[in-house]
């Protein structure tokens, strides 16, 4: 259990690179169309070779050649969708600020629960709110005057990713008969939304020009920290306790360390303003809300 623990942690201070990355090469001047296409670009040659390392890529391949359309759909919705307008919430906001934000994914999954076939258990629904009501008190400050419309450009594009992530992820899920594990699906995934990404790099050559070498370097750090190292660290973390429910839950509940990571790190090393007293109440309250979460989620496994 220790070791799963640190491997948890360890993923969501990998995690928070994301954030972190994204607002720094912001605040250099990158383009958030840059940020967001070259981690995807970057991402598919390293799980390229993971999944190469078990057997060739073409039983991946043949997989995919069977519902094309399908796994081009709601990849493109799942990582697409996900994580433009998430880059792209980054130019407004701090990094603590959009990584709190964007814990609203749990409250959308599991809003989407009935349209799988699955109730939402009244108890994870509680925690919801709890999540919802830290996200307000975040942008507390923010909602008047001209901090209204920065409001705006970062809660809406953060819950068009909330939204798509669960939906593109649950749908992939869905396949029947696939035999695929998380990372063959994860680089799938990633392969079907390359056209997505190129389209997007297409826009950015001309909206932009090239991106700087700075940061090309820092998506492809993103690309290592969060898209592979973070990934790995937690579902090797969750393998080791998959059989002991309760313990999956503590092992998931880490995933809020990247909250606190992405604070830590955005106010020493970025120069982010720190949150108010009702921004520190509000990661209070997400942080809270995503640990009682997953308790939940363990005693529901656990009961079935």
């Amino acid at each position: 259990m220790k070791k799963a623990l640190l491997l948890g942690i360890a993923g969501s201070f990998f995690f928070a690179f994301t954030f972190l990355l994204n607002r720094s090469m912001n605040l250099s001047g990158g383009n958030w169309i840059w940020s967001a296409s070259l981690r995807y670009l970057f991402m598919l040659p390293l799980l390229a070779l993971l999944v190469r390392r078990r057997y060739p890529l073409k039983h991946v391949h043949r997989i995919i050649r069977k519902s094309p359309g399908y796994w081009l759909l709601w990849s493109t919705v799942g990582f697409g969708l996900f994580y433009a307008p998430l880059t792209y919430a980054g130019d407004y906001g701090e990094s603590w600020l959009i990584a709190a934000s964007w814990q609203m994914t749990i409250v959308m999954g599991l809003l989407l629960s009935p349209f799988f076939r699955q109730r939402i258990p009244f108890m994870n629904l509680l925690a919801s709110a709890l999540i919802l009501l830290g996200v307000f008190l975040l942008q507390f400050h923010r909602l008047s005057g001209t901090d209204l419309r920065l409001t705006l450009f970062t809660l809406l594009p953060i819950l068009i990713a909330a939204i798509s992530y669960p939906l593109g992820n649950r749908k992939m899920m869905a396949l029947e008969n696939t035999g695929l594990s998380t990372l063959d699906r994860t680089y799938g995934m990633t392969l079907c939304s390359l056209p997505f990404w190129i389209m997007l790099s297409v826009w950015g050559l001309f909206q932009e020009g090239l991106p700087s070498a700075g940061q090309a370097f820092q998506s492809l750090l993103v690309a290592l920290f969060s898209g592979v190292a973070a990934t790995l660290l937690f579902f090797k973390a969750t393998d080791l306790v998959k059989n002991n429910h309760c313990r999956l839950a503590v092992i998931e509940s880490t995933q809020s360390g990247e909250v606190l990571f992405t604070l830590l790190g955005g106010i020493w090393f970025l120069r982010d303003p720190s949150p108010d007293s009702m921004g520190f109440l509000g990661i209070f309250l997400i942080i809270s809300g995503m640990i009682w979460n997953s308790c939940q989620s363990g005693i529901s496994r656990k009961k079935e």
